[in-house]
């Protein structure tokens, strides 16, 4: 058997649902893992046929906005939602590390666009239905049948060719 060795960073194969093979992304890097997920969103919205616009550089607040027509543009900012017991966690807010501050997208954003590599889907979630900090979308009812102030998962799972708006 011959064994070929992964460098750091390097797709990895694997199978993968109903027996496709998919590559494993071995790089976790913050940065790397965000950059994936704007690339699945955009791909998304892409095949969904909605109108992308990027800005230049990365100095906005939001990755990319989309045209829904009639001068309508909604901001977008892309996430990567960690499934963890039933629920799609996110940050909802920008973390400047060196200075410990962090910084919420109200006024500067219309949804949050959360892909979820373990499920391969995306939610398109306003940025006025979650917290300052973080949002949450469970996937299942709660065990102890709570329903007061959550926001399940269906409610905000984007649909591709069934979307029509994301505002």
């Amino acid at each position: 058997m011959v064994q070929v060795r992964v460098p750091p960073g390097a797709l990895q194969f694997s199978a993968y649902n109903l027996g496709y093979v998919m590559p494993k992304v071995i790089d976790r890097n913050p940065k790397a893992v965000g950059e994936r997920s704007e690339a699945q969103v955009l791909a998304k919205f892409l095949r969904a046929g909605k109108v992308v616009l990027t800005p230049f550089g990365d100095s906005q607040r939001y990755d990319m906005a989309l045209d829904e027509g009639g001068g309508r543009f909604v901001r977008v900012q892309c996430k990567t939602g960690r499934l963890h017991k039933g629920v799609i966690e996110f940050p909802a807010c920008s973390t400047n590390w060196n200075k410990g501050t962090t910084r919420d997208y109200r006024d500067d954003i219309e949804v949050f666009a959360v892909y979820v590599p373990d499920t391969d889907k995306m939610y398109i979630v306003p940025v006025d239905v979650v917290g300052k900090k973080s949002g949450s979308l469970r996937i299942n009812p709660a065990k102890n049948g709570q329903q007061k102030n959550v926001r399940m998962a269906s409610e905000f799972e984007f649909r591709g060719l069934e979307a029509t708006r994301c505002d």
